[in-house]
């Protein structure tokens, strides 16, 4: 594969597709909280599912099951708070329903939220304050914002956005801004969500007038944002900073050919460098599923066997550039590998050089002519500033 190491040969990739049809159910993947010390996933087999809590700021993790007199449903969602808590959200006759789980002596105790009456509703991540969560619900011609969880009078919509939106990521450390991927006429932008002003909406994205641009992750030190476009006729895995006058970027490297590149991850605590954050990946293809390893001023792909039991697409980095994964095995329950990834040499720093256009299928572009730029918009005065919502 382009790109960077395989770390499976040709002949494991083979072995590994002819058993595919037999392979195990994909595990469930575990939700991390602000801060990483809580996580929570849906745990069990079959029928028997129920929430479970990871600890994971201790010297070793550990898992709390947190079953009810009835097993979850599949479609359940679970999400863990600072205090330790655990946020379920189900189905229930039509309604959706909210209710903090905790340990309770020998039992686990449940708090109802309250519900919401609504067709499509999912969490979004945790929100970065840890004591709030939100929801988002999609309707005909516009999509709400509910706080579910750390409100006054339960169930609250605290927004309301024209279009149907999805995704969902964070831009701040308070949980008042919020980037969504909103579709208008057929065509998906990212936008901003101020929570604080009513909801009011600017724009995030725009690589070209036409393309699908959405945001798949950002990390709200260094402002670095992770994007998927098809500005190029198909869909590309980029790069940008929040806030920046530079182009987005699209990596070759980052394109991997009869593969799926999604990253999950990115290291805090470079507030002034985002180029030298560390990117985890995950590369879905017909021979499995393992773990990449980017960054901005690497410029190189590294590609890693996942460990065993890995719940793919979870984990988080330590601020030193540890990449923690959460894996369960029949022998170890809860248990979270520690990988140090291959480092890049870093590049001094260019303090004054001006910024370089980039075509939006790859790398900065270098031939002659003046090609229109691949710009995000200007972020840092986008969400704060007192221009009307685009409605």
């Amino acid at each position: 594969m382009a790109g960077g190491d395989h770390p499976m040969t040709a002949c494991a990739i083979e072995e590994a597709a002819e058993h595919e049809a037999v392979r195990p159910a994909p595990r469930a993947a575990l939700t991390v909280g602000a801060g990483g010390s809580y996580a929570a996933r849906l745990a069990g087999r079959g029928d028997a599912l129920f929430a479970e809590r990871w600890t994971l700021d201790g010297p070793e993790p550990y898992a709390v099951p947190l079953p009810l007199g009835q097993p979850e449903e599949a479609d359940t969602e679970v999400a863990p708070l600072a205090d330790g808590r655990v946020l379920v959200h189900r189905r229930v006759a039509g309604l959706r329903s909210f209710s903090l789980l905790y340990p309770a002596g020998p039992g686990t105790g449940e708090l109802p939220l309250g519900s919401v009456e609504s067709a499509e509703l999912r969490l979004l991540p945790p929100s970065p304050d840890g004591t709030r969560a939100y929801a988002l619900a999609p309707g005909e011609s516009s999509t709400a914002v509910w706080l579910v969880a750390g409100g006054a009078f339960g169930p609250e919509r605290v927004a309301e956005v024209p279009g149907r939106c999805s995704g969902g990521v964070w831009l701040d450390r308070t949980g008042r801004i919020l980037a969504v991927d909103r579709e208008r006429d057929g065509i998906t932008k990212a936008v901003v969500v101020d929570l604080e002003r009513g909801g009011e909406v600017t724009p995030l994205l725009q690589i070209t007038e036409d393309s699908n641009d959405r945001l798949l992750l950002a990390d709200t030190e260094s402002g670095l944002l992770m994007i998927r476009s098809d500005a190029a006729g198909h869909d590309r895995l980029g790069w940008g900073v929040l806030g920046s006058l530079r182009p987005a970027r699209f990596p070759e490297c980052l394109r991997l050919p009869d593969a799926a590149v999604t990253p999950f991850a990115i290291q805090p605590g470079r507030v002034l460098i985002p180029e030298s954050c560390s990117v985890a990946l995950r590369i879905d293809a017909a021979a499995g599923t393992w773990v990449g390893v980017w960054r901005p001023a690497g410029r190189r792909l590294h590609q890693l066997p996942p460990p065993e039991g890995w719940l793919a697409g979870s984990g988080l980095w330590s601020r030193e550039g540890v990449l923690q994964l959460p894996c369960t095995t029949e022998a170890v329950t809860c248990g979270v590998a520690r990988l140090e990834p291959p480092q890049d040499p870093l590049p001094p720093a260019p303090a004054t050089e001006p910024a370089q256009p980039e075509r939006a299928g790859g790398e900065p572009y270098e031939g002659t002519g003046s090609p229109a730029p691949c710009r995000p918009v200007p972020l840092q005065q986008a969400p704060l500033t007192g221009r009307a919502a685009r409605g």
